[in-house]
């Protein structure tokens, strides 16, 4: 019997066996490693995104996050978000600079524990530029010059790289003289040990890491995080801004409302869109523009006008309110403000257009003789008309003409009520009289 059970327990050992040994091999071979890319320009779309994929790399346990990068760079307050998302991650990460890491993405880039370059690849050139393409104010540069040294440091590297990246006032011997940026090939940055090695390619670095049986986890943008990225683009928003108000003034000088007026509409709220999905606008601001959207098309029913200025005024308050950059929403409605004065000029002087919303504010109607209006009845006919005075002229009074009782005033003397009196002369409202005295009746008679 005894026999029996240890035949029974051999068969049952044997199973149990070959369903541990997978676990333990898979637990031992399954290392996750995503890769995230960084391409184009760096904007306020893309820390919405890198917040995602760490986000979703730390739930899935990942042993490293590859960042796939070849960007010229963009926004600096972007960039400052996605390195600080970077630094608070306890998984390993790595950038793989597959070509260029300049100006935001240098900084992205020294926030990474590890950096790989392909051969030929660059890293640096990292000063700061306002809008319009000039340096920016030396507040700007001071703190950008402290968040570069600060990446440099948190992550074990010579921070007077990182500066010379930031400042062309500094000069290194032998790397870089005063007056340039800072700007190293992947030979140059594995020299002073800003990268850690020249690869070929993800592989190589994959080798590198030890990383190279491990499950890879290639992570793309949503079509609403694209839409975000392009829409918070500096370069976009102004165009975007432009569109809307263009619409809008066509609008303003059309009857009813037709395809400019939600071209217009589309446009801001593709603006708004993508400030939403890149976690720049919360709702109170989509609010106050769909309040202020409604409140201007109401004007184009209704008269008075006090609707379609609030509706302008709760419109543009919502896109300060929405823009996580006010001067860059400044310049934008700067730059749309004068789209639509230019486009306003062309309506009028090249197309005769008028605009209706102002119709309903301001009386347009003039009361000219053209239009049958006469301010006081012209009463040039009564010259050399005699009559009666009904009442002493003082100078004024009432005299009867014809039958008719007019008013008038006396050329200058008093007349006395039933004198006879004569039109000498009209001028608008003012009829003039003369008492005819006796002499000049008997002159007359004869």
């Amino acid at each position: 019997m005894k026999r029996q059970k240890k035949l029974l327990f051999i068969p049952l050992l044997f199973m149990l066996l070959l369903s541990i040994i997978p676990s333990i091999i898979y637990a031992n071979n399954d290392k996750i490693v995503y890769v995230v890319p960084i391409k184009n320009t760096v904007e306020k779309g893309l820390s919405e995104f890198i917040d995602r994929a760490i986000t979703e790399a730390e739930e899935n346990r990942a042993s490293a996050i590859i960042f796939d990068m070849n960007t010229p760079g963009g926004d600096v307050s972007a960039a400052i978000e996605i390195g600080k998302r970077i630094s608070e991650t306890d998984i390993k990460t790595v950038t793989y600079i597959n070509q260029d890491a300049i100006s935001a993405g240098s900084y992205i880039a020294l926030n990474t524990d590890e950096i790989y370059m392909v051969e030929g690849g660059r890293i640096g050139s990292s000063g700061v530029i306002d809008q319009q393409g000039n340096a920016a104010d030396e507040k700007a540069q001071s703190y950008w010059l402290s968040a570069m040294k600060g990446a440099a440091e948190k992550t074990g590297r010579d921070p007077i790289y990182a500066m010379a990246m930031a400042d062309k006032s500094i000069a290194i011997p032998g790397i870089k003289k005063s007056g340039t940026f800072l700007t190293l090939t992947s030979s140059e940055a594995q020299e002073i040990e800003y990268s850690n090695g020249t690869v070929k390619s993800l592989d190589d670095v994959l080798n590198q890491l030890d990383l190279q049986d491990a499950k890879l986890e290639r992570l793309d943008e949503s079509f609403a995080e694209k839409i975000a990225r392009f829409v918070t683009n500096p370069i976009i928003v102004p165009i975007l801004l432009s569109i809307g108000s263009l619409g809008l003034i066509i609008e303003l000088y059309s009857p009813g409302f037709g395809l400019p007026g939600i071209a217009g509409i589309s446009a801001l709220l593709l603006f708004f869109y993508g400030h939403l999905v890149a976690g720049l606008a919360g709702y109170e601001s989509l609010i106050l523009f769909v309040i202020g959207i409604l409140l201007i098309i109401l004007e184009f029913f209704v008269v008075g006008g006090i609707a379609g200025a609030i509706g302008i005024v709760s419109v543009i308050a919502s896109m300060f309110l929405a823009s996580g950059d006010i001067a860059v929403i400044g310049i934008s409605l700067v730059i749309a403000i004068g789209v639509s004065i230019i486009a306003s000029i062309l309506l009028v002087k090249v197309f005769g257009r008028k605009m209706k919303f102002f119709r309903k504010i301001i009386l347009t109607d003039s009361t000219s003789t053209e239009n049958g209006y006469v301010s006081n009845q012209n009463r040039e006919d009564l010259i050399g008309k005699t009559g009666i005075a009904l009442t002493a002229l003082r100078p004024a009074g009432v005299v009867l003409v014809n039958e008719e009782r007019v008013d008038v005033v006396s050329e200058g003397s008093f007349i006395d009520k039933e004198k006879n009196v004569k039109v000498v002369k009209v001028e608008g409202s003012r009829i003039v009289v003369r008492e005819i005295l006796t002499k000049d009746i008997l002159k007359e008679d004869e």
